[in-house]
C-alpha cells in the first residue's frame, strides 16, 4: 500500500445521512457534528454529487466555517444516473464546485463502479478527463468507489493503475458474504497496493442493531461500548485502511464514534477473538443458503432475481429491517431489469440447476409474502 493519506485520521464523516429537520437537512444540527468532529482531530469529509442536499449543507456546515486547508473534502461523479452525453457528466464536477464551494477537492471518486455502471466512465473517457482536473490543480487524488465482485475490481484496476485508492463496503458481515465479498474486494485493492477507503461499516445502521445473540456476544466482551462501535473498529483495524466512513445522522452517533476513534490505534488479540465469536454466530442464524452462483438465473424463463430476492430475505431474517429488506429487493431485482418473485411460474427448472438444492419455489413465496 502507498502512503496516500497517512496524515488522515482512522474516522471519516460520511455525508450521506445528515440529520433532517422538516424533510431538509439540518444545517444547525450538522455544523454541531462538524465542530465536535474538527475538534477531535478528524478532517476526512465524503459527499457525493448524487447525495441530495449534501454537497449545499456542506459547504454551510464546514467550508464556509473553516479554513481549506485544515480539512480534506471528497465527493464523487455519478456518470450513470441520467448522463446521456460526455458533457452532462462532466458537467456533475461544475455543479459540485459550485455547490461545496470548496475551490478544490482533496479525493474525487468516480462512483459506484461495477456492474452496467461502469461502461458509462469509459464511454466518456473520464478516466483521462478526470487526469486532466487533476493537473489543472482541481483534484488532489483520483480514485473510486465499486460495489461488484472481486473479479471486476482486478480488471479495473489492472486496466486503470493510475487511480489511487479504492472506496469499498467493508464490514465483519459482509466479510464472508457471497454477494457483498468484502474480503475478495480488499484483497485485490491489496495486491494492488491501494490504500482503502471504507463505506458501509455499519451496513447502513443494521450492525448497529445486529441479532440478539450477537449483542449479547459483544455486550459481555465489553458492556459500555456501542455494538456499532465494533464494526467500525473491524474495518478501522484492517492493514491498508485509509480511513473508515460513518454516515452519522446525529451528534449522539457522533460523541459516541469519537470517544473510541479519537485514540484507535488497532484491536487487541482479544477483541479481534470477540469479531471473529460474532461473525461464526451470524453463521449460525438459519438462512437461505444462496451462494449467488446464479445459475438458477441462466434456466429461469422469465428472469426472475431469484438470488436478490434470497439476499433480502437474508437481511430480513438477520436484521428485521422490512424496510431496508424491501430496499435491498428493489435494487437487485427491479433495479436489475428483472422480474419479482412474485411472477414465479413455478416451472421447478431453477430448483433442478441449483447446487445448493434450495426449495426454490418455495423461498420464493415467502418472498412474496414477506416482502412484497
Amino acid at each position: 500500500m502507498n502512503d496516500l493519506g497517512k496524515d488522515i485520521k482512522k474516522l471519516g464523516f460520511g455525508l450521506m445521512r445528515l440529520p433532517q429537520k422538516d424533510g431538509v437537512i439540518d444545517v444547525e444540527e450538522t455544523s454541531k457534528m462538524v465542530d465536535l468532529f474538527m475538534e477531535a482531530g478528524f478532517t476526512y469529509f465524503d459527499t457525493a454529487w448524487a447525495y441530495a442536499g449534501s454537497e449545499d449543507a456542506i459547504r454551510k456546515a464546514l467550508v464556509e466555517r473553516y479554513p481549506r486547508e485544515s480539512f480534506q473534502l471528497a465527493t464523487k461523479n455519478a456518470a450513470w444516473i441520467n448522463c446521456k452525453t460526455k458533457e452532462e457528466a462532466y458537467e456533475q464536477f461544475e455543479v459540485s464546485l459550485k455547490q461545496t464551494g470548496a475551490g478544490y477537492f482533496d479525493f474525487y471518486l468516480l462512483h459506484n463502479l461495477g456492474e452496467g455502471r461502469s461502461r458509462y466512465f469509459d464511454e466518456y473517457d473520464m478516466w483521462n478527463w478526470v487526469q486532466e482536473k487533476k493537473k489543472a490543480g482541481l483534484i488532489k487524488h483520483v480514485g473510486f468507489s465499486f460495489h461488484s465482485t472481486p473479479e471486476e475490481l482486478e480488471e479495473i484496476l489492472t486496466a486503470h493503475p493510475e487511480m489511487e485508492f479504492v472506496q469499498l463496503q467493508i464490514n465483519y458481515a459482509d466479510w464472508e458474504n457471497p454477494t457483498v465479498q468484502s474480503r475478495g474486494c480488499y484483497e485485490v485493492a491489496k495486491k494492488h497496493g491501494k490504500p482503502v477507503i471504507v463505506m458501509e461499516p455499519v451496513k447502513g445502521g443494521m450492525l448497529a442493531t445486529p441479532p440478539e445473540s450477537v449483542v449479547k456476544i459483544f455486550k459481555e466482551a465489553e458492556p459500555d461500548s456501542s455494538v456499532a462501535s465494533w464494526a467500525v473498529r473491524f474495518a478501522a483495524d484492517l492493514d491498508g485502511v485509509m480511513t473508515v466512513l460513518s454516515g452519522m445522522s446525529n451528534v449522539a452517533q457522533m460523541e459516541d464514534n469519537l470517544s473510541y476513534m479519537r485514540e484507535f490505534t488497532g484491536l487487541t488479540a482479544e477483541q479481534r477473538e470477540t469479531l471473529k465469536n460474532a461473525q461464526e454466530e451470524l453463521a449460525r442464524i438459519p438462512m437461505i443458503p444462496c451462494t449467488v452462483c446464479n445459475y438458477c438465473a441462466k434456466v429461469c424463463p422469465i428472469q426472475i432475481g431469484i438470488s436478490g430476492s434470497f439476499t433480502a430475505m437474508n437481511y430480513l431474517t438477520l436484521y428485521r429491517d422490512k424496510a431496508m429488506a424491501q430496499h435491498q429487493e428493489s435494487w437487485l431485482v427491479s433495479g436489475h431489469g428483472l422480474k419479482q418473485a412474485k411472477e414465479c411460474i413455478g416451472c421447478g427448472k431453477c430448483e433442478e440447476a441449483c447446487p445448493q438444492h434450495i426449495a426454490i419455489r418455495e423461498e420464493l413465496k415467502k418472498v412474496t409474502e414477506e416482502l412484497l
